[in-house]
């Protein structure tokens, strides 16, 4: 009876010694912003630790998209997964068979990773899927494009005080004018191309359209306190200032955010746009506080000039 029990645990332990134990994870997920996707394989109870007894089977559906032989060294790759390679073959004897894909290959579906050790083998089954997600935060895309739309209301509404307090030439009235009207356009059609999910050309290229434009707004303002005032005052010129130095924020942060996904330095683009609009809001206090204070709208530097210009009338007489 004993030696009947002995050899059946023999045997339950032989049994156990031919299987190898995988271990990974059940569910990967990727966005766009991987470039390269890993599939988790590692063998834990390798006991020869030798590649040239090792054999890996990686397989997606039930069919095989990549093996090594390591016998002969010899890799099998198909042609639609021609990215997939070993996340370190230098690691194999340890046991670490993951698999690397380029992104734009690694489609969703059930993967299954194989490795046997002589006569001992093991499997691991995963599932790919794709993670909803975005290049910038939907708060982030919801504060850079709020921040758009206010520059384009700031500035408009300037215009507007300027118009209705001050006499503007035609030509200069058209001018400032179509110089806003196309920075509005070229920053809508920014913002939505920005604002879609992803981390794509289209995405970068509409986050270029929102950020680069804002520096018409510059000469843009230099023009508009021109209308309202014969000399730029230091007041002026600082609010001036104020908007460069958003710009250039907002440019180094779009710099930094355009190679970076998901954006590291976010924050500094919007911080750049916000100094910018605050500068915007800061000039349409100015000018709608100045022209309030002047009765009959005289720009400064008039009120010398028409006296002096009534003296010489006198003279002439």
């Amino acid at each position: 009876m004993w030696l009947l029990a002995a050899s059946v645990l023999l045997g339950a332990l032989r049994a156990g010694s031919a299987q190898l134990i995988l271990s990974g994870t059940s569910i990967i997920e990727k966005n766009d912003c991987n470039e390269t996707v890993v599939l988790p394989c590692y063998v834990t109870n390798l006991e020869q630790n030798n590649e040239n007894v090792m054999f890996v089977i990686w397989k997606k559906q039930g069919e095989k998209i990549f093996s090594y032989h390591g016998g002969n060294k010899k890799f099998n790759i198909y042609p639609s997964f021609s990215s997939a390679r070993f996340l370190s073959q230098a690691d194999l004897i340890k046991g670490v068979a993951s698999l690397v894909l380029h992104s734009a290959q690694a489609t969703v579906g059930n993967y299954s990773c194989e490795v046997t050790e002589s006569n001992r083998e093991g499997e691991l089954k995963m599932e790919l899927k794709n993670s909803s997600g975005s290049w910038f935060l939907l708060v982030e895309r919801a504060v850079i494009i709020s921040l758009m739309c206010l520059l384009v209301i700031f500035c408009a509404a300037q215009l507007s005080v300027i118009g209705l307090k001050y006499e503007i030439e035609s030509q200069r009235k058209v001018c400032v004018i179509v110089a806003l009207v196309i920075f509005a356009v070229v920053a809508g059609v920014g913002a939505a191309l920005f604002i879609q999910d992803g981390y794509t050309v289209q995405n970068q290229a509409g986050l270029g359209l929102t950020v680069i434009p804002t520096v018409i707004l510059i000469p843009l303002q230099y023009v508009m306190f021109g209308i309202v005032f014969d000399s730029l005052m230091q007041a002026t010129l600082a609010l001036i200032g104020l908007k460069l130095l958003g710009f250039i924020i907002a440019v180094v942060g779009f710099a930094l955010c355009v190679p970076a996904c998901p954006p590291l330095h976010g924050s500094v683009l919007i911080a750049g746009l916000a100094i910018m609009a605050i500068g915007s809001l800061l000039s349409l206090a100015y000018v709608f506080i100045m022209g309030s204070r002047m009765k009959d709208h005289p720009r400064p530097g008039k009120a010398v000039e028409e006296p002096l210009n009534d003296a010489k009338g006198v003279m002439l007489e």
